[in-house]
């Protein structure tokens, strides 16, 4: 296979000609689909007409209706190149491929017994050729053509127009979409489904049709996901003032599928998992994510499709900004606090990793190998981070201004990041140029404060100082605007508010806001009575690591009086990360102080969420440990602290956890948020009483993993089991199998609970459960679920006989040339070998040469490995 060149962002021009208008007849069987593409082609430029098209078979092709001879193109693997054409035309072309075949889950595929799409980023390519970027915008009218008995659902993007009866036992459906867009957004599918159908009534006065397809016997399931849809559709008219613009909205469930969904106009085609929920089978998170993904893909119509990326670079303008748009619809209708401690945690748990990693990346990269690798949380989650920096800068209503200004200059177009930055610098008086360095800059910044207090004279003065560690390709960082909301607090837990500074202003989130933009900066204040406890960075305000010194005293008055709740969870966190630093410096066990034992004690006492308390009891992972040790790892000794400090909280508070856990009820049939919260509190309870008290609990936990009709209760139930090898643990394993084993999304769960298990068998078991009769290669979902769990389990992914590597080089070998996409997002663990000891080191390295040596290596594997290797020149290629 030859190796893909790099592109870059420098290097964008628009195409010689754009597509005005697109028909397709499509012809569906299982091996030998045909496809009649006829497209209206305008010249835009000097130059060859060339069109992107992979693994497909040319039957005919006509320029006006004049059948063109195979010497007047050139075909390669990759393109169609037409030279000698009119500077408007007509283009017919007539392409063969096989959708059985396709195990790269692109462009045309078989999922279970129905015909699927996946074409973002360059899938159309691999349906019939065409200008496969971004920047090319048509108008489709699409028919299909299938069997009626086999595929009684014809669906794809817009409005159906037309359908009817052919001869063969065969039917047709015609759809078009009338607003132009791009092929990344074409869509079909065609399948025998359960269907839910509902409509909604747009501000617009629009009647919508409604319709969600699901495997036959999931109707059942598909009811909180229209809700949610439902939910999604108004809050973005109240919210944004975004109203639908179709007569219908379809969402399309199947199981295999490589990413979470897709926002294909008017027909999003979503991983199952993200759409199938009910109480017996789904749990909480699962329906909290149904909710945030099925909005994501609805917010995608006006930032995504109506508005649209110029080129791949710019993907981060879609995704980064509709994340932000999930993110504040799950905390609209949900705890804000809960939601953006989730949020936080994704980014100092993998974007963190990822910005210390070879393929480290500005949010808008420069160069693009592999545009799959790009799917990256960087991209999404890093990039929403971006826009909520904006958000704070400019203020809800600053924001939607510019949010307005954005839709009505670039309604309809191809833009680029620049593009939505000057609508809001437009719409505000404010000037962003530093800021556009977050765009161009890879790296996480670290943020250094020093305070200091003159009780003689009653001033504060507070040192700032900014830098961003070099990163592949970028060694000189500029500073950036880095926003940084904060609140004071006396000495007995009241709020102060510090005044006398014009650079710090009083932010409508209720914390006060400095604006950091300098390399080092200094504020001063007046006449402030005592030395303030002060906590920075309030609601992760910016996607930075903070360094700033604070007492165990000052972390639990925070804990304890934070008027911020996001602020009292960071508290505790910092209490636990101090405590295992401590551990693993000395490679000893962690411990907790009395007072900070009492502080946490009162934590479960106080009138405050719930949720929010359990997410307070939740401690650091080994992962997020890890962040703390760029080279040379202490894994044995990350190991022994956090195990350690699991059993000092259990042991030291079984009182107070016994005490909530019986004050708490399942409610297993509600899903108010406050039931929810309980649930997560009662769980979290359970956690540390079956670790302090295994013989005790055993027969609770094994009840609670065998009870079905609320999967929070019984997955989480098992989970304790497995974690802790309680007694119980095999026969739940069993049981919870056999109870399951004909619902593919709850055995899901069940493979990732024992990928997860910190215990010295993980390996072993991971090794035997691939050859369980409910595990294939072949379906994303199960990968995930075993394969993708356990490499995210870094104490047992790294285990000192380097079994784990092994494991995970078999499998991503095999995944190579079935399903590249999936393999290139197992090699994540991989990449960082540098960091771990000098017998890890070699046997990471050591994978990945082998890995790099694959006859027909995928170019997805190719360009993150040899990013991983090259870095210090130990590529072989």
């Amino acid at each position: 296979m030859s190796k893909k060149s790099a592109k870059y962002r420098s290097d964008y021009r628009a195409p010689a000609f754009t597509i005005v208008k697109v028909h397709l007849s499509i012809d569906l069987d299982d091996h030998a689909t045909r496809v009649h593409s006829q497209l209206q082609l305008k010249r835009q430029h000097p130059g060859a007409l060339e069109l992107d098209g992979e693994h497909l078979e040319l039957l005919e092709l006509a320029v006006d209706g004049q059948t063109r001879s195979a010497d007047s193109y050139q075909l390669t693997d990759k393109q169609l190149i037409l030279n000698d054409v009119p500077d408007e035309f007509t283009l017919d072309i007539i392409t063969q491929v096989n959708p059985s075949a396709n195990s790269a889950l692109e462009g045309l595929y078989k999922s279970g017994g129905a015909f699927c799409t996946q074409c973002e980023a360059e899938g159309f390519r691999r349906i019939t050729y065409y200008l496969d970027r971004p920047d090319v915008l048509a108008v489709f009218t699409t028919t299909l053509t299938a069997d009626r008995e086999q595929y009684p659902y014809l669906l794809s993007n817009g409005n159906l127009i037309a359908e009817g009866e052919q001869d063969n036992g065969r039917h047709y459906a015609t759809w078009h979409d009338p607003h132009p867009k791009p092929a990344y957004l074409f869509a079909l599918v065609a399948g025998d489904f359960d269907r839910l159908e509902d409509h909604y009534r747009t501000v617009e006065d629009r009647d919508v049709r409604l319709e969600l397809f699901v495997d036959k016997g999931n109707l059942s399931r598909a009811t909180y996901a229209m809700e949610s849809l439902k939910r999604a559709m108004q809050w973005d008219e109240e919210r944004f003032g975004f109203a639908y613009d179709l007569d219908r909205y379809m969402v399309v469930a199947v199981e295999f599928f490589n990413m979470g969904a897709m926002e294909n106009k008017g027909l999003n085609i979503f991983n199952s998992k993200y759409v199938l929920a009910d109480q017996a089978t789904a749990t909480d998170w699962d329906f909290v994510h149904v909710e945030s993904v099925i909005g994501h893909e609805y917010f995608h119509n006006w930032t995504g499709n109506r508005i649209t990326c110029r080129d791949w670079f710019q993907l981060s303008l879609k995704e980064g900004l509709t994340v932000f748009r999930d993110q504040e619809f799950s905390s609209d209708l949900g705890s804000r606090a809960v939601h953006r401690i989730d949020a936080i945690r994704v980014m100092r748990s993998f974007q963190f990793n990822e910005d210390a990693s070879p393929m480290a990346h500005p949010i808008r990269p420069d160069k693009v190998i592999e545009m799959n690798n790009f799917y990256t949380v960087t991209v999404y989650n890093k990039g929403a981070e971006v826009i909520r920096m904006l958000h704070t800068l400019l203020g809800e209503q600053g924001f939607q201004t510019g949010m307005q200004l954005y839709r009505e200059r670039h309604d309809g177009q191809a833009v680029t990041c620049e593009d939505f930055v000057a609508a809001m610098e437009t719409a505000n008086p404010v000037d962003l140029q530093q800021f556009r360095r977050w765009y161009s800059q890879a790296g996480t910044p670290e943020v250094r404060i020093k305070q200091n207090y003159d009780a003689e004279q009653r001033t504060l003065t507070l040192n700032f100082a900014q830098r961003t560690p070099a990163t592949p390709g970028q060694t000189d960082k500029a500073p950036l605007t880095i926003p940084l909301l904060f609140s004071a607090y006396s000495t007995t837990g009241q709020r102060i508010l510090l005044k006398g500074s014009e650079q710090v202003s009083e932010h409508e989130s209720g914390s006060q806001l400095y604006v950091l933009n300098d390399s080092s900066a200094t504020l001063s204040f007046d006449n402030v009575e005592e030395e303030p406890v002060i906590a920075w960075l309030e609601n992760f305000s910016a996607p930075v690591k903070l360094h700033a010194s604070m007492t165990t005293a000052e972390l639990e008055l925070l804990l304890g009086h934070a008027e911020q709740e996001v602020t009292r969870w960071e508290a505790a966190q910092q209490i636990y990360l101090t405590c295992l630093q401590q551990a693993v410096n000395v490679k000893g066990s962690a411990e907790l102080s009395e007072t900070q034992l009492q502080a946490l004690v009162k934590v479960l006492k106080a009138p405050i969420d719930n949720a929010l308390k359990a997410l307070i009891f939740t401690l650091p992972s080994a992962e997020e440990l890890l962040e703390y040790y760029p080279t040379d790892a202490p894994l044995d000794a990350i190991e022994q602290a956090v195990t350690s400090l699991d059993r000092a909280l259990a042991e030291a508070l079984v009182g107070a956890f016994t005490e909530t856990y019986n004050a708490l009820d399942d409610q297993p049939e509600d899903l108010s948020g406050e039931a929810m919260a309980d649930r997560a509190l009662r769980q979290r309870c359970l956690y540390f009483l079956a670790l302090a008290q295994p013989q005790q609990y055993d027969a609770e936990v094994a009840r609670l993993a065998l009870q079905q009709g609320n999967m929070t209760v019984q997955r989480g139930a098992l989970e304790i089991a497995v974690q802790h090898q309680l007694p119980c643990a095999e026969q739940v394993l069993e049981e919870f199998a056999e109870q399951w084993q004909d619902t593919p999304l709850v055995m899901d769960k069940w493979f990732a609970v024992q990928a997860n298990a910190l215990h010295e068998k993980t390996v072993e078991r991971v090794n035997d459960l691939l050859d369980h009769p409910a595990f294939s290669l072949r379906n994303p979902n199960r990968v995930y679920a075993l394969l993708a769990s356990f490499s995210r389990n870094s104490l047992r992914f790294h285990q000192q006989d380097g079994s784990g590597y092994k494991l995970l080089q078999r499998i991503i070998t095999q995944l190579n040339t079935l399903n590249p996409q999936v393999a290139s997002r197992l090699i994540t663990p991989f990449m960082q070998w540098r960091r771990f000891d000098t017998r890890r080191q070699e046997m990471l390295k050591e994978s990945l040469l082998q890995l790099q040596q694959l006859a027909d290596l995928a170019p997805d594997l190719d360009e993150k490995i040899a990013s991983a290797l090259e870095q210090k020149g130990e590529s072989q290629q």
